[in-house]
């Protein structure tokens, strides 16, 4: 994965840079069959849906490497202004969005 600079703040301390434009990385992700089974028996007696929450981590961390490969694509040097978006789609599955502005140091 490329060593690009990811960072949710406006401004990097000590850096001037021009914008290139907007950059996301997106992916969509589910889990088997015996896995949302476990995970509505979980619904039942409460607490936390592990499962779930390992693929809401790893579609995170999906979507910030798609991000970073978009934005060196395009020739930037960090992404500013970083931020996620998910939403479900049906019962089981989940969309990630980490969008912000790809910028290119002076």
């Amino acid at each position: 994965m490329p060593d690009i600079l990811v960072t949710t703040t406006e401004n990097i301390p000590g850096r001037q840079y021009e914008v290139i434009g907007e950059v996301f990385g997106l992916t969509t992700q589910s889990k088997n069959l015996i896995r949302n089974i476990g995970a509505s028996l979980k619904n039942v007696v409460g607490g936390e849906i592990r499962d779930y929450t390992n693929m809401l981590d790893e579609a995170r961390n999906v979507a910030v490497d798609r991000l970073r490969q978009n934005a060196v694509n395009m020739g930037a040097d960090a992404v500013v202004m970083m931020r996620f978006d998910s939403g479900s789609i049906g019962t089981d599955m989940q969309s990630v969005a980490a969008y912000g502005t790809a910028v290119k140091f002076i």
